[in-house]
């Protein structure tokens, strides 16, 4: 899914629109270079921080930021 905050003309053809309701939220950085850093630290929510936290993934969309920048840089951070 890849998505927006708000479209406030038509949307175009093919395309829909949806509302993601209101969840508790958790927000982590990830730093180094696409895709190793990323993948590395899904990894690690996963393995590590849900299981020891008692949160329980929702089912409910994932959103990822990628800021501009190079993201084959070791310091890139989204």
């Amino acid at each position: 899914m890849i998505g927006v905050e708000e479209i406030k003309d038509n949307l175009p053809e093919g395309y829909v629109s949806a509302i993601i309701p209101a969840a508790t939220w958790a927000v982590f950085e990830s730093v180094g270079a696409l895709p190793e850093a990323i993948q590395d630290l899904t990894r690690r929510i996963f393995t590590e921080w849900l299981p020891s936290t008692g949160y329980q993934h929702d089912c409910a969309p994932e959103l990822e930021v990628y800021p501009l920048g190079d993201s084959t840089l070791p310091d890139y951070r989204c």
